[in-house]
């Protein structure tokens, strides 16, 4: 799992929502195109991803109830939690704001793609389109099944409401 969120930023492409229909995953940016996952999947495990545009404005509200220092990337992560746990992303950040939750599945990578930084890592031609994105990426066993490996934690996302 190290070595795929290591080398997350190739599996990440931008397109319309018609031609990101075969991403494993994807998220919907402000204007109106998606930002895709398609590395193979992993059985066993399931993946959820986040995408905000790092030069966003933070919602004045949103600000004033956590601040916008690292906002999108405590954002996007937090996304990818509820995501990951079928619960609605308001439930929560009104429970836990946009910290992890005490006992959550915490394999992700979060990337500030950015011209000079993605470039030089991917092999994709979509780096244009991924520049100055913030992108979550996180996995969590598939609930119902054992743990996949020595060492990795359980199914559970410390969720249940």
């Amino acid at each position: 799992m190290a070595a795929l969120l290591a080398a997350a930023p190739r599996h990440l492409r931008v397109a319309s929502v018609t031609d990101s229909g075969d991403a494993v995953t994807r998220s919907h940016l402000a204007d109106g195109r998606c930002v895709g996952w398609y590395a193979p999947p992993i059985p066993g495990w399931r993946v959820a991803i986040d995408a905000e545009y790092a030069a966003a404005e933070v919602p004045p509200m949103l600000a004033h109830r956590f601040g916008i220092s690292d906002f999108w990337a405590r954002w996007t992560r937090t996304e990818c939690v509820a995501k990951l746990a079928d619960v609605p992303m308001v439930a929560v950040w009104r429970r836990y704001g946009l910290n992890m939750p005490t006992g959550t599945v915490r394999l992700w990578r979060t990337l500030v793609l950015s011209p000079s930084g993605f470039a030089d890592e991917a092999g994709s031609a979509d780096r244009a389109a991924l520049a100055d994105l913030v992108v979550t990426v996180a996995f969590a066993v598939t609930p119902g099944l054992p743990s996949p490996g020595l060492g990795l934690p359980s199914p559970g996302l410390g969720l249940s409401s």
